[in-house]
Parts: C-alpha cells; sequence; structure tokens
C-alpha cells in the first residue's frame, strides 16, 4: 500500500510505515505577503521579476500589503526577504524546513505559480508494494472491483465548482494535490476554506511544511489536453484566480507519525487551508468566486449505512496526465490498516496519484451533499482508493482554522 503521494515533476518521494501519535489537533500560524521572486520550475527554469506587492488582505490599492507583526515573525525565522525573494525558499535544508505547528510561513511570490509550471506538476509516481496491509489486525472488508474513473464534462464549473489543484513544492519538486472548497461556519456564503490531505500540506515525521501552497479551483476549467494547454494563459488554468495558503491545519498525528508512503497514520491524513487571493482582492470571498461549497459531515454514517460515495480529483499517474477532472462512484467498504486507528472508508476506484486530497462526497438524507471524506491512500495497482472517516480530530482542525479567520472579512 501506498499513500497517494502529490506527484513531483524531479522524482517521487519514498519511505516507510509510521504510528500514531494521541489525538490532538495541530495549528499552522502563517504569514502571507507577495514577493519579486525568480521562479524555480520543475526544469529549473527562471522567471522575470514579479512585482512586490502582498499580504494577507489587500488595501484600497488592491495590493497585499505585509503587517510589521509578520515581517516580525519572518525574521524570528531567520528568513531574509530578499534571498528569499531570489529563491532561497529552495534551500530545503533540515535546520530551515519549518516543521511545527506554529511554524507554517507560506510567502506569496506573486507569478510563481504560471499556467506552464502548474502543468509541469504531474510526473507519474514510482510506488511502493503492499506488504503495508499486513499490518492490519482489524476490521477490513474484500477488496472492491476497480471501479474506472470517469471524466467530468467540461465546463468543471457547472459539474463540480468546488473542486480544484492544490499546488506546492517539496525537496523533490513541483507538486500538485487535489482539493475542495468547503463552507466556514464563521463565514456563511463567504468562506476561504479548501480541505484536502495531510499529506499534500505536510511531509510528517521526516519533514515539515510545503512551500508555496496554492489552490486553483476549476483548474483547466474547459478540459483541454495537456498539448492544447502549452502556452495557455492564467486564465484558461485557472479562470477563478490563483488562491495562496496563508493558514493551513492538520492534524497532529501527521506532524509526528506521517510518512511518505505506507497505510498507518492514514486515518488521520486531512487538512484545511485558509486561503487569499494572489493579486490582492476585489472584495469577495473563494466560495463567493466559485459560487459554492460543501458543507463538511463529521458524523457521517459507517460503512453498512453509506449506499455511495463520489471521489473527485486530478490523477496524473499514466494512463492519466493531471490535466483533466475525474471521479469515481463506488459503495464503500470498510479498511483497518491499526487495530487503534479510526477504521477508513475504502472505494473501488481507478484514479493514481494527483488525486490525493480529492474529496469524498455522500448525499445525505435531506437530499444534499457533503463532504464526509478525502483521498488518502491506494495501491500501486490503482485499483482502489481510502480515505479517512471523519470524527472529532478532524472536527478540530476546522473549527480551529475558522474560528481563526471569524473576525476577519
Amino acid at each position: 500500500m501506498r499513500l497517494i503521494r502529490p506527484l513531483s515533476a524531479a522524482r517521487r518521494e519514498r519511505s516507510g510505515r509510521r504510528r500514531v501519535s494521541p489525538v490532538t489537533a495541530a495549528v499552522a500560524v502563517t504569514a502571507a505577503l507577495a514577493l519579486t521572486a525568480t521562479a524555480c520550475g520543475s526544469e529549473n527554469d527562471t522567471k522575470a521579476d514579479a512585482e512586490v506587492s502582498a499580504s494577507p488582505s489587500a488595501g484600497g490599492d488592491g495590493k497585499i500589503h505585509i503587517p510589521d507583526d509578520v515581517k516580525q515573525k519572518l525574521k524570528e525565522h531567520g528568513f531574509d526577504l530578499d534571498k528569499w525573494k531570489g529563491g532561497a525558499w529552495k534551500n530545503w535544508d533540515k535546520e530551515d524546513w519549518l516543521r511545527e505547528a506554529n511554524e507554517y510561513i507560506n510567502p506569496v511570490i506573486e507569478g510563481l505559480w504560471d499556467p506552464d509550471r502548474m502543468r509541469k506538476a504531474d510526473d507519474p509516481d514510482k510506488g511502493v508494494d503492499t506488504a503495508d496491509l499486513a499490518a492490519d489486525q482489524g476490521v477490513t472488508d474484500p477488496t472492491p472491483a476497480p471501479v474506472r474513473a470517469r471524466p467530468v464534462a467540461a465546463p468543471y464549473h457547472d459539474n463540480a465548482a468546488t473542486a480544484g489543484k492544490v499546488f506546492f513544492d517539496a525537496p523533490q519538486g513541483t507538486m500538485v494535490c487535489s482539493a475542495t472548497v468547503v463552507k466556514d461556519p464563521a463565514h456563511p456564503g463567504k468562506s476561504n476554506l479548501v480541505w484536502t490531505a495531510g499529506h499534500c500540506v505536510h511531509a510528517g515525521k521526516k519533514g515539515g511544511w510545503y512551500r508555496n501552497i496554492a489552490f486553483v479551483p476549476s483548474y483547466n476549467n474547459a478540459g483541454k489536453t495537456a498539448d492544447q494547454l502549452v502556452g495557455a494563459g492564467e486564465e484558461e488554468v485557472a479562470p477563478y484566480r490563483i488562491w495562496w495558503g496563508d493558514w493551513a491545519q492538520t492534524s497532529q498525528q501527521w506532524i509526528e507519525q506521517g510518512g511518505e508512503t505506507g497505510g498507518q497514520g492514514a486515518s488521520y491524513d486531512y487538512a484545511v487551508i485558509h486561503v487569499t487571493p494572489e493579486k490582492g482582492s476585489d472584495g469577495r470571498s473563494l466560495e463567493e468566486t466559485v459560487g459554492s461549497a460543501l458543507p463538511v459531515n463529521f458524523s457521517a454514517p459507517a460503512v453498512p449505512d453509506v449506499d455511495s460515495l463520489t471521489a473527485t480529483g486530478y490523477p496524473a499517474a499514466p494512463p492519466f496526465d493531471g490535466q483533466k477532472l475525474y471521479q469515481c462512484q463506488d459503495k464503500p467498504g470498510r479498511l483497518s490498516v491499526e487495530r487503534d486507528d479510526p477504521t477508513m472508508y475504502r472505494i473501488g476506484c481507478t484514479m493514481t496519484g494527483g488525486s490525493s486530497g480529492g474529496g469524498w462526497v455522500e448525499t445525505g438524507t435531506d437530499g444534499k451533499p457533503a463532504l464526509v471524506s478525502n483521498t488518502s491512500i491506494g495501491p500501486v495497482s490503482a485499483g482502489w482508493l481510502a480515505g479517512p472517516r471523519l470524527g472529532d480530530v478532524a472536527k478540530g482542525v476546522y473549527d480551529a482554522v475558522s474560528r481563526k479567520f471569524a473576525a476577519a472579512q
């Protein structure tokens, strides 16, 4: 078994198993600012300097301004803004890789995520074997039959408006996951929250917070092929803007014990990102911009009571190329990786790496859809996917991010 890992344009991540620590929620403190930068793509290509302009909120001039307290926090962590904007973010020395919950800093670098850089974040996963399943000492249902992933009809905004891609940089290169716009109880109708997998924001026990985390709703909305996207403009790949993560939170279990592959800890493999627009605010939230957000159900029924789950994502490993949106629908079974961990949902699905973090949706008794899980793990053979069943720990992550920004907007 392996995690459906974020895909790198350089090389794939690998590692062994991990154990889960006691249940707690972890908050990631962030600073948002835009910097003049030399962008490094998957092939170390460079970009012209971009205009300095940024912060968590925009002023009347439409630019994002850097608060003094944010500048101070960056100094406390040893960040030199001039060096960072010149490419120092590519320095992944162990001492410089911010790891703890309150160390997350994600400077917005305007223009870094250009269409070409996003398009290239899709190299195939090398994968690992399935030996990790041998640790299952709980209740696991028979392996489901593969369900062929079906393409979502374009334009994606008309058929899956809450779906999108999360892009970020890791030591291995430029990487990508899938994600979902979710509602914010503190700001009804005006959410800036995105749900994804924990391994899409934090490397776990052997690393720290990834860098340059950004969300693109309805990526490649028209469903164009990779060839058709060569030379495409930003409006084609990001018609609803690029949104940077100015705050992120995952479970403490993932931070302390998460690994690159394997199954243990997958029951807590989720994250919530609070986002801000890259190029300044037009006064609209992410939810208002895309026109939709899903509620999150933290009391979803047990497997026997769920008739169907629909997983959505942008699979990028062959036979997919990461540019198009797909879905799988199946009745879930149970997957238990470790006796003391919550049982996961598992469905048949042929989606591959890149679909990590994509939302799993159930239609409730009220007839309305709600997010109940996200893609976390799957086998090298890509015949099924598994996602955590959301409970108190997940709710703690979600509520903490919502509360943190309750006074904003």
